[in-house]
């Protein structure tokens, strides 16, 4: 290792992902950018990931330990507790690194001092590692607080984040009580105050799968609305809130009657618009048997 490079902290917690996880570590330990560490947790998995894992952590010598299922964001802590390096690099165990990423993001964020936490663009692959056909890839940009409330899609894509650990510690790391931990960080870091900037380049494969966690839209909309709560008392929380109710009703409308109706009867009417309308339309047609 160079000394005179920023120490990197690439931390993942693992969970049933047996499938996947060689390839996201192999992806991490391939870097070109080689002065980092790798923290690997398993959480509580029922698959054979910690039985892969224990072999790739002796095969390739980064730490790995194997506990309870208690959550993704309390795991993410642990590892933060942990992490020597100046910049932390959190990784899905499903998804991958280009291999040049940690060396584009360090460069880029010692020479801007002012950049808390620096993402870039994904190319989204299934689960077998095909690239999929419609991609969607966006220029540099800086996102801020009320972006990030209004539109959360305009935050950085998870696997891409690289953060400075001395900003992630005190703004308190991950909070416990929520796993929708990447929408917590953007609205923390940007209400304090901190810079958030998307590069132009590619950095990652994000897979797209049966179990995303994007695909549980009662977890989605509960966890999104309990982060906005914190931010109450902000110009831009009721439009924010409402807008996140309408997407998911419309989503589920066609899916569970009953969970879209929850959703309707919690959207202010003075925000009704033509997704809502839409939504009506799905939720009364007849369902086919």
């Amino acid at each position: 290792m160079n000394e005179n490079l920023p120490l990197v902290s690439v931390v993942i917690s693992c969970y049933n992902h047996q499938d996947f996880i060689r390839s996201c570590i192999e992806s991490v330990v391939r870097q070109t950018y080689k002065n980092f560490e790798l923290i690997v947790f398993d959480d509580g998995s029922s698959d054979e990931s910690p039985v892969i894992l224990e072999e790739l952590s002796r095969q390739y010598g980064f730490y790995f330990q194997a506990h309870d299922n208690i959550g993704l964001s309390k795991t993410l802590n642990k590892a933060l507790a942990m992490a020597k390096g100046k910049y932390v690099s959190p990784l899905g165990s499903d998804d991958m690194l280009m291999l040049d990423k940690l060396e584009k993001q360090v460069h880029y964020m010692e020479e801007h001092t002012d950049i808390a936490l620096l993402g870039g663009n994904i190319l989204c692959i299934d689960d077998k590692g095909a690239i999929r056909r419609q991609q969607k890839l966006t220029p540099y940009r800086e996102v801020d607080f009320n972006t990030i409330m209004m539109n959360p899609k305009q935050g950085p894509a998870a696997p891409t984040m690289m953060l400075r650990t001395d900003i992630l510690r005190g703004i308190g790391g991950y909070n416990p009580d929520n796993n929708l931990e990447d929408l917590y960080l953007w609205l923390k870091i940007t209400h304090s105050g901190h810079k958030i900037a998307i590069l132009n380049d590619v950095l990652a494969y994000y897979r797209k799968h049966d179990y995303n966690t994007t695909r549980n839209y009662r977890f989605m909309t509960e966890s999104i609305l309990a982060i906005f709560q914190n931010y109450k008392d902000e110009v831009v929380y009721a439009g924010a809130r409402n807008k996140i109710l309408i997407s998911m009703f419309l989503k589920v409308s066609k899916k569970d009657r009953q969970y879209a109706l929850e959703l309707l009867k919690q959207i202010s009417p003075r925000f009704y618009n033509i997704k809502v309308i839409r939504g009506l339309v799905y939720w009364l047609l007849p369902r086919r048997k």
